[in-house]
């Protein structure tokens, strides 16, 4: 989720191996004090807005791969109807845009834009809401995320384009493909957000009576809140968020590592991260049958990869990879062994494969 560095306050933190450290006070930055991960999540919660810093230059992972440095200040930032919005750009020549999952962010992508960007021109953005861009208080909608993708091309990238979405990035990068079918090139997916039609269940609404409008469904929401609330707070400690991970999200876990976690506790800390949080969370489980995938397919035009992680705990529907590949048959299909996030758990199959992949798109790129 995302964070405005101007408006957050800054008690930097540093990650020191399983540890962080955090000045004394003001006076004795050059002091640290060493707390466990566990004792950082008791001392977040009292102090909104502090932020998380890992080494500004982190050349290469526990693995040998280069990645892209942490900066607790992010990049660069684009403004966008009158929000902050932050994105990452390395290398030149044909741009490929990267777009990150639910409650991540650009640094998702730290070991694929070090090696992209030797052939390519490499963008990650901060979609609105999360990572190190803005969150408005806003009705969130599959569609500002979309409109926010084709407005980042058309101001910042101002030129054709290939397009790659994980998770929620994914089904948005599809969105923004069918909006501007003569700029985008390909679109590569990986364990994509997003149903057929055929696949959700449709119940008839019945009217809405006044007892339920004006008494029912505001204690609904009250409840609501609260279980969102304690549910934000407890899975935004570090100790739960590497658990969470490790649980199957990650099936090799050598990359679940501080910079990751940092990367996800850092615009967490951000004021209006819990009420973004529940708003999104509101919204997809409000009305799951307005996007569809066969919906949007049907107005695509250009190549597609799917690079699918086949033990993602996430996306139940084994069949889901093969299910797009019949409906669009302009299609190629990678089948990894790993779970809701490749690109970070494998990283150097999935470059490769994007690599190869984009080497057949010369005539279109």
């Amino acid at each position: 989720m995302s964070s405005s560095t101007a408006t957050a306050r800054t008690d930097w933190l540093n990650s020191i191996g399983n540890r962080l450290g955090i000045p004394r006070s003001n006076r004795f930055r050059g002091r640290w004090k060493l707390i466990s991960r566990r004792n950082f999540a008791v001392n977040r919660t009292v102090a909104t807005g502090t932020s998380i810093m890992t080494p500004s230059v982190v050349a290469e992972s526990s693995l040998g791969l280069q990645q892209l440095p942490f900066k607790s200040e992010g990049y660069n930032y684009w403004k966008w109807r009158g929000n902050r919005i932050h994105y990452v750009v390395e290398g030149e020549g044909f741009p490929i845009v990267l777009i990150h999952g639910f409650a991540s962010s650009s640094f998702h992508w730290r070991y694929n834009i070090p090696e992209l960007a030797k052939r390519y021109k490499v963008y990650a953005l901060d979609l609105l809401g999360f990572g190190w861009s803005e969150k408005p208080l806003i009705d969130y909608d599959a569609l500002i995320w979309r409109d926010q993708v084709v407005d980042f091309l058309n101001e910042i990238v101002k030129q054709p384009a290939v397009l790659v979405g994980n998770s929620l990035g994914g089904f948005t990068t599809l969105l923004a493909a069918a909006a501007l079918p003569d700029q985008v090139r390909g679109v590569s997916l990986l364990n994509s957000a997003g149903r057929f039609g055929d696949d959700i269940s449709t119940t008839d609404k019945t009217e809405e009576t006044a007892l339920h409008k004006f008494i029912v469904k505001p204690v609904e929401e009250i409840f609501q809140r609260v279980v969102v609330r304690s549910a934000f707070w407890i899975t935004m400690r570090p100790d739960q968020i590497e658990a969470v991970l490790k649980s199957g999200v990650y099936r090799n876990h050598s990359n679940v590592d501080d910079y990751l976690i940092n990367s996800i506790l850092r615009p967490a800390a951000d004021p209006n991260a819990y009420e973004v949080y529940y708003r999104l969370l509101k919204q997809l489980m409000s009305n799951p049958t307005k996007y569809t995938l066969d919906s949007v397919l049907s107005q695509l035009s250009c190549p597609l990869l799917l690079l699918w992680g086949d033990l993602d705990p996430w996306v139940h529907d084994r069949a889901k990879p093969n299910q797009i590949k019949d409906f669009y048959p302009n299609t190629s299909l990678v089948n990894l062994q790993a779970g809701h996030y490749p690109q970070d758990e494998v990283p150097e199959q999935v470059n490769k494969a994007l690599l190869d992949w984009l080497s057949t798109l010369a005539s279109e790129i």
